[in-house]
């Protein structure tokens, strides 16, 4: 975490669109992509005395030779102008204030700091808070928040200037992770999952029949949900998940961690609470424990519920440092206690289908059916 994280003003309206008709009517508010739930967060690992039991590991500025492995050199000078001057947006919903390219910059550095760490051995793994988002960023454009892409500028790093081979990386922010999809598209050393309400944002991405192309088709494996899922719905798509990263043999595995699919949180409509997100995180630990010594990064993405994503986040990263902080969540036993928490047919249904589909691709080089496998 680094205050300057804060900083990084996304304006006033949250659901802005380019036409003067649709403003025409919305009175302004303060922009849902706000600072408030990210430094809540900081405030309650700081408050609990978690924080001082962690490494900190700072975060630098990336280097543009790094963005531009993923982002066209045309975006970037966009951002650097309109950045250095009144700010703009940077493609679709993706509004910043002056300044911003820096912030971007520094969230990217800190996400490829966190893999510095872990693969180093400084740390076994790392929780990167880190703002603005990234994973909606694709390589021309901005998109949802998101100007550049952290988890896929850290991971091309990664594999690029470190050596890494192989990469699963797990998103389970509740909208679909498009821009990191469209960076390994054709990649079979790194694999995607995408656990993500069904259509939400984006509407044109995250489908069951979106496997990957040339030698990526079969590493990349979206997971859509109906709205109203829940924590029984999340545990059968994050075992569907884990056993593909698993297949995969990573050398390291990467989170997009977003926590809008809890039960509060104004942009999505799921039932997820803090156990949840613990559950997902010991599942996907236990994966990189398996298969790469440990070796896990966390990135932090959405999350928009400043009185809920703080529990959620501490469940998180006690789950990752095995360590129980004195805070305990408020809200748990009454989200617990919520009509439909347990795996619904219709839910168990969306899990099948999309590791049907991805079963189903003639080039698939793994085997996600196997009988008695977790799915």
């Amino acid at each position: 975490w680094h205050e300057l994280y804060a900083w990084h003003f996304a304006g006033m309206t949250p659901y802005d669109r380019p036409t003067s008709n649709f403003m025409k009517w919305m009175q302004p508010i303060a922009h849902v992509e706000s600072p408030e739930s990210k430094r809540r967060i900081h405030s309650l690992f700081e408050v609990c005395r978690m924080e001082s039991q962690l490494v900190r590991v700072a975060p630098v500025l990336a280097e543009e030779d790094a963005i531009l492995r993923f982002h066209t050199a045309e975006y970037i000078q966009k951002l650097k102008k309109m950045s250095a001057n009144d700010g703009g947006d940077g493609g679709e919903s993706a509004p910043f204030s002056p300044g911003a390219w820096e912030i971007a910059r520094l969230a990217a550095g800190g996400v490829m700091q966190g893999v510095d760490a872990v693969l180093s051995g400084k740390v076994r793994n790392a929780y990167c808070l880190v703002r603005p988002p990234g994973h909606h960023a694709e390589r021309d454009r901005g998109r949802g928040f998101c100007l550049i892409n952290n988890i896929a500028i850290a991971a091309m790093y990664a594999q690029q200037s470190l050596g890494v081979k192989r990469i699963a990386i797990i998103d389970w922010d509740v909208h679909h992770g498009n821009g990191t999809q469209q960076a390994f598209y054709d990649s079979d050393s790194v694999l995607f999952v995408s656990i993500h309400q069904d259509r939400q944002y984006p509407q044109d991405s995250g489908l069951t029949t979106e496997v990957g192309e040339g030698k990526g088709r079969g590493f990349n494996f979206n997971i859509p949900l109906p709205p109203g899922c829940g924590h029984g719905a999340y545990e059968a798509a994050i075992k569907a998940a884990c056993a593909a990263a698993e297949d995969h043999k990573p050398d390291l595995v990467m989170v997009s961690c977003g926590f809008d699919p809890a039960w509060t949180d104004p942009l999505g409509a799921m039932m997820c609470h803090s156990d949840t997100f613990r559950m997902m995180t010991k599942m996907v630990k236990g994966v990189a424990e398996r298969c790469c010594s440990g070796k896990l990064v966390v990135v932090h993405e959405g999350g928009y519920s400043p009185h809920y994503a703080p529990f959620c986040a501490l469940a998180v990263v006690e789950e990752l440092s095995g360590l129980k902080s004195d805070a305990e969540d408020p809200y748990l036993k009454e989200f617990r206690g919520l009509g439909q928490q347990e795996l619904q047919p219709h839910q168990q249904q969306a899990v099948d289908t999309a590791v049907k589909a991805l079963a189903d691709d003639e080039s698939l080089r793994r085997d996600l059916a196997t009988p008695g496998r977790p799915v």
